[in-house]
Order: C-alpha cells, then sequence, then structure tokens
C-alpha cells in the first residue's frame, strides 16, 4: 500500500477492505448488500444484469435450474471481486478535507461569500479580510437580542445558521487546533452607548453561548470612542498592529456596536526553505519587490482551463484545518475571478482537487483590513436595525436601542513555518513539478476541516514592499 509519511501523520494513497468484512454467500440466501449495491453500479452490463436481478430474489432451484448453478455462481464471484475494488476508493486525509466542504456545511461559506462580494462591488476596498465565522456568530447573537421585524431580517440573512448542531460548534474546533494548525487571537464584543439598563442575564447568556463580550462605551465624545474601540480591538488581536479606522462611529445614545477581531498565522504541513526566500516581483494594483517563499512537494491542485483559474489546497499542521488559494492564469485584477465566487463554483472547484507535484512560489505578506459593514449589511436586507426609530432590541434592554454600526478587524500572515516542533520533515517524492506561482493577486480563503466553518476569506490585491520602477 503506497503511502507518504509525514511528521505527525500519514497519508494513504490506497485502502484495502478489511478481511472481517468480506462475507461468503450461500444458495438458498439473499445476497449480502454489497451485492446488492454491486447489481445496481453495473446494470448495464448482460452479465451483471443477470446478477442484478439477484439482487430482489433469492437463490432457489426453482428459479435457477441446476444447469445453470455453475454459470449464476461464477457470475456471482466476478461481482464479489469487482465490487470492493469499487466501492473502496483510495482515501487520503486531502480526501478528507474535501467532504468537509458543502453549500450547506456551515452558514460562514454563504454569509461570507455575500459579505465579501457586496465589499468588493464598490471596488474601493483593497486587500479585503473577513472572518466569515466571526461575522456569522455576532450576528446571530444580536439576532437573539432583537424582537419583531427586526428579527426577522436578521434571521432571513441567517436562515441556514439555525440548522448548524451544536456539535459542529466552529469555536471549539479552533480552539482545539490553535497553537498547532495556526496561532490565532480573537475576540468578539457588543459595545453599548449611554444605555441605563442592559438584562445582566441576557448579557450573560450571550458571553457564554457566543463568547460576546460586553463594553460600555460611557459618554466620550466621537473621538474618545474609536480610541476605547481601536485598544479593543489591538488587544482582542494579540497586541498585532491593526489597520486604523478611516471614520470612528459617530454613537448617539442607545447606539449598539457590534466588534469582532481575528488574527490568524498558519502553520504549513511542510515548511517552505527560508534559505531560498529572495526578492521578487508582486504584480498587483501597484508592482513591488516582495520576499517570495519556495517549497516543491506534493498538493491538492486543480486547473480549470476554461475559467483560467488554479486552485490550490495547502493543508496546516495536523490536519485541522486548510487554506485554498485561487490564482488567475495572468496577470489582472480579481473582478472576474470574483464574479465567479458562488458556493456551487467552489464545491465544483474543490471537489474536482487531486494530489500532484507541484512548485509552489507564495509570497510572504501580512494582510490586514478594518471594516465598517453597515452599508453592506444593509444591501443584504438588514434594513430596520440602524434605524432609531423603528430598531427593535427590546429583548435586551429598555430604551431606543439600535445597532451603530459593524467593525470588522482581521490580519493574516502568510510565513514559511510548519507546525513541527523538534525532528526533521521527511522528503516528499516530486516528479515533474507543476508551477503554481503566485506573482500577481489572488484571493485566500481558511477552512477548519472538522465543522466545514469558513475561518478566513481575504484578496491580496497589494503586497507592501519596495516600489518597482521599470529601468531604461
Amino acid at each position: 500500500m503506497a503511502q507518504v509519511k509525514q511528521a505527525g501523520y500519514c497519508l494513504h494513497s490506497g485502502l484495502k477492505r478489511p478481511r472481517k468484512e468480506r462475507k461468503l454467500l450461500h444458495i438458498n440466501a439473499l445476497p449480502p448488500q454489497p451485492l446488492l449495491e454491486a447489481g445496481k453500479d453495473f446494470a448495464e452490463t448482460p452479465t451483471i444484469q443477470l446478477c442484478n436481478s439477484w439482487s430482489s430474489t433469492a437463490f432457489s432451484p426453482s428459479i435457477f435450474p441446476p444447469a445453470m448453478l455453475p454459470t449464476a455462481a461464477l457470475c456471482l464471484l466476478l461481482v464479489l471481486m469487482v465490487k470492493p475494488s469499487m466501492s473502496q476508493q483510495p482515501q487520503t486525509s486531502g480526501d478528507s478535507q474535501q467532504k468537509s466542504f458543502s453549500s450547506s456545511s456551515h452558514l460562514s461559506w454563504s454569509l461570507g461569500l455575500q459579505v465579501y462580494r457586496a465589499l468588493r462591488s464598490e471596488g474601493s476596498h483593497i486587500n479585503t479580510l473577513i472572518s466569515p465565522v466571526l461575522l456569522a456568530n455576532a450576528l446571530d447573537a444580536l439576532s437573539h437580542t432583537a424582537k419583531g421585524e427586526t428579527a426577522r431580517q436578521l434571521q432571513e440573512l441567517l436562515k441556514n445558521y439555525k440548522d448548524v448542531k451544536s456539535s459542529s460548534n466552529p469555536f471549539k474546533s479552533m480552539r482545539n487546533a490553535n497553537g498547532t494548525s495556526y496561532i490565532l487571537h480573537g475576540s468578539s464584543a457588543i459595545f453599548s452607548k449611554q444605555v441605563t439598563t442592559l438584562e445582566s442575564g441576557f448579557l450573560e447568556e450571550l458571553q457564554a453561548q457566543f463568547e460576546l463580550d460586553h463594553v460600555d462605551l460611557g459618554a466620550g465624545d466621537k473621538e474618545e470612542d474609536t480610541e476605547k474601540l481601536r485598544s479593543w480591538a489591538k488587544s482582542g488581536m494579540g497586541g498585532v498592529k491593526e489597520m486604523p479606522l478611516n471614520e470612528g462611529p459617530d454613537s448617539k445614545e442607545g447606539a449598539l456596536i457590534l466588534a469582532s477581531a481575528l488574527c490568524f498565522k498558519g502553520f504549513w504541513d511542510h515548511a517552505f526553505d527560508e534559505e531560498n526566500e529572495d526578492l521578487r516581483s508582486f504584480l498587483g494594483t501597484k508592482y513591488t519587490k516582495v520576499s517570495m517563499m519556495h517549497r516543491s512537494g506534493v498538493y491538492r491542485h486543480y486547473e480549470d482551463i476554461e475559467n483560467m483559474v488554479q486552485v490550490l489546497e495547502l493543508g496546516l499542521w495536523g490536519g485541522k484545518a486548510s487554506m485554498v488559494l485561487l490564482l488567475p492564469f495572468h496577470v489582472e485584477s480579481l473582478a472576474r475571478l470574483e464574479r465567479m465566487l458562488t458556493l456551487e463554483q467552489l464545491e465544483k472547484w474543490l471537489g474536482k482537487l487531486s494530489r500532484m507535484s507541484m512548485a509552489l512560489s507564495l509570497p510572504r505578506v501580512n494582510v490586514s483590513s478594518t471594516l465598517s459593514l453597515q452599508k453592506q449589511l444593509a444591501a443584504l436586507g438588514v434594513v430596520d436595525a440602524w434605524d432609531q426609530k423603528v430598531a427593535d432590541f427590546s429583548g435586551l434592554g429598555k430604551g431606543k436601542l439600535h445597532l451603530g454600526d459593524f467593525l470588522h478587524w482581521t490580519s493574516l500572515e502568510l510565513v514559511p513555518d510548519s507546525g513541527i516542533k523538534d525532528g526533521v520533515e521527511e522528503e516528499q517524492h516530486v516528479e515533474k513539478p507543476k508551477l503554481f506561482y503566485a506573482d500577481h493577486s489572488f484571493i485566500i480563503m481558511v477552512k477548519d476541516n472538522r465543522t466545514g466553518a469558513l475561518l478566513m476569506l481575504g484578496a491580496l490585491d497589494l503586497a507592501e514592499g519596495a516600489a518597482l520602477h521599470d529601468e531604461l
């Protein structure tokens, strides 16, 4: 059985059916379930057609005369020999990662794509980066405080989220992977502005169920509010320098401000070669010089010739999460690729990934983003929550409670490190590798492989570095 050994776990490229699962068939007995399924699978073949008729009928001399029994037995033996090889497809850890995604696996995919497209449609956002799983969690918490039409609009946006089982809680999975597959710092909170009474029991429930803290902004002015929010975001992201807000929220009395912050640094299942890093050109919205990481190995990859895009999945250490990159064939803006970005298209791409030898070159960069999502959420149908006259958050407290803003800080770092602590990684056999050279804009996704949640979704439009000037 061929296999690729890696430090920490083993990827199998073949799987034998256990001997104890093989069953013997007896005359005058119904065929076992593998034969029933095999008959259906091979009903188009005349010989198997005869076996298919057995799938619903017991063997007896009255149906099969003695002269036919040898032929019948031979046909039966043929099916039993063929079926195991058809039913047991080689399965690798990459295959199991693929199965974790479907259009209904977690609301974070649907919500994330909607918010991402709304942001990108404006054309003014560079290096857009969001955490769909944090957005979904915070909005779900807010919907529990709302009533009437305000609640209905939030629930409509989150309609698929209610179907997610508690056993698929992404935060539990994220905590388990934190420190091994990646280092993650994150926080979510609801800020209140001059709200006299809030239901303390409800605030405790929001913290226990959604890990949503409460922070009182007090009676300060806009500048003081902005500084409190900025300081909270920096602390929630583990001290990482955050992108400044373009404009602080203009919080009126009774305003509620949702905020979430996430900093992410992944560890590859195989490290990139730091010694071979070199300065290369990155051809984004601006042409810059950046440090490029290189590695050859075996990865899951698909090349969509028709849509001119490469799809690459890179496993993170321990197999609990993975990163997916969408790279256009040529240097171009991401607008064309983003128009194709639907759940159905992503499911097709991820479903066609296969393991092959690859030569990778990725920029060593940090992507950061600070966003106000009020405009985008309103465009997606959350309208009443922002209106002081009609918003209904009476489940949380009294007064003219309304949503003042939803602020979202994110940071993602691409580094060469793997998750190995001690020892030496085993070499992978690489033969005639296919090139994945990410020297121009691409889309980044990070997914949790246990729950199917989309942890991060973003675009690298611009890699920070020295400007590249034409030399005459």
